[in-house]
């Protein structure tokens, strides 16, 4: 394989609890081992006893280090070769910003999903207790989701709508139109032979952070933080 083929990159998953971003993580993992690229899945939810055992991410603060942590071992990873596929929520764009700029062979991809769907197909509970008021500061209900602005990811893709394999498809154009894989690789993929896209340039990290907007919460949240504050 040639050396740039070799080359690490970083697909950075970004989204909300149960958007779908380790269902793609582990799709886009399984066929670059198909092409025998070196792999790793960074999952928030498998490495906190070895990366932050002390820090549960129950504010901003330890959601920051949290993000930044699988940042510093995603770009060791990159820096080696390994091909590193990150699902974390990340809420704030200020973070993300900064691992776009740490990483540099770097992709982020919006895994968005309304509110309304994470909270009907949420098998863990997690935002019913939250609704109830029972896990304070959750993300997307009232703690802001930062989402990445128009055009300021390589992919977003829409949960509820795309199936997982539409959604990878994408992720992979991109990662044709930045060289991080080149075409034969793909074909062995995909089936198909895929073509650079015009005119793509890769996003720079934004210069300043900016508040970000929440995710609307649904009305049944409303309510719970009305009767919470009676």
């Amino acid at each position: 394989m040639a050396q740039q083929e070799q080359q690490g990159f970083t697909v950075w998953l970004t989204g909300m609890l149960g958007a779908g971003k380790t269902t793609l993580a582990e799709y886009i993992a399984a066929r670059l081992r198909q092409v025998g690229r070196k792999v790793e899945v960074l999952d928030e939810d498998d490495l906190g006893e070895s990366l932050w055992g002390e820090i549960e991410g129950a504010n901003k603060e330890e959601r920051v280090v949290i993000s930044r942590r699988l940042g510093v071992v995603a770009d060791l990873l990159t820096r080696n070769g390994v091909c590193t596929l990150v699902a974390c929520a990340s809420p704030y764009k200020a973070v993300r910003d900064e691992n776009r700029r740490l990483i540099q062979r770097y992709v982020e991809v919006y895994v968005n999903c309304p509110t309304e769907d994470l909270i009907k197909r949420d098998s863990s509970g997690k935002y019913k207790k939250a609704l109830a008021g029972e896990i304070p500061n959750f993300v997307g209900i009232t703690e802001p989701y930062e989402p990445p602005p128009v055009n300021g990811v390589e992919v977003t893709i829409q949960s509820n709508l795309e199936p997982v394999e539409a959604g990878g498809l994408r992720i992979f154009q991109a990662l044709l139109d930045l060289t991080y894989m080149n075409a034969e690789e793909l074909k062995i993929i995909t089936g198909t032979k895929m073509k650079v896209s015009p005119k793509v340039k890769k996003i720079k990290p934004g210069k300043a952070p900016k508040a970000g907007k929440a995710a609307k919460a649904p009305k049944a949240a409303k309510k719970a933080d009305k009767k919470k504050k009676k």
